[in-house]
């Protein structure tokens, strides 16, 4: 990982787009389903299907989580929109929560082997260098322009943290 910087989201950010339930188990077993997502949006030209969006930028949404980096989650793949209104069929959406989060930006390089990299070092920070604890209500990574090839790519990975006991 390259970095660690800080931001807080004031307004939820609306995403639309495919949506699966996994595990990191499931990912790491090699029978993982978010690999087979990436394939299905970018063969059947997925992102075609989503209205309103408001960036050519992707987002990958991790929500629903049934604990921690231990259990099952949801992992939507899609892009911000303007309005989720009369989404067509099979296009789901989540809600990037307003508060504040530990962005980790990666390596440049193979997306797959920066991805699995940093989420490894993601998984053994402790909470003092993710600037605090991950409160598992929504994380989200962007692949903006940096990530236009694949081969070669930047990712931003955003790690929703738990409100600091004085915001409390």
């Amino acid at each position: 990982m390259t970095q660690i910087r800080h931001k807080t989201l004031h307004n939820p950010i609306p995403v639309a787009g495919f949506q699966i339930r996994t595990t990191n188990a499931e990912e790491l077993s090699g029978g993982g389903k978010i690999e087979q997502l990436w394939h299905r949006f970018f063969v059947e030209n997925l992102a075609a299907q989503i209205p309103y969006r408001s960036s050519e930028d992707l987002y990958a949404v991790y929500s629903n989580y049934e604990s921690d980096e231990n259990g099952a989650y949801n992992y939507l793949l899609g892009s911000p929109v303007t309005s989720i209104d009369n989404l067509p069929a099979g296009v789901s959406y989540a809600a990037i929560s307003t508060g504040d989060y530990a962005v980790v930006t990666t390596e440049k390089g193979s997306v797959k082997q920066v991805m699995q990299s940093a989420w490894r070092s993601i998984w053994s920070l402790p909470p003092a260098e993710l600037g605090g604890k991950r409160s598992f209500l929504t994380d989200y990574e962007i692949y903006d322009k940096r990530a236009a090839d694949p081969a070669d790519a930047v990712v931003e990975i955003h790690l929703g943290l738990e409100p600091a006991p004085e915001q409390l």
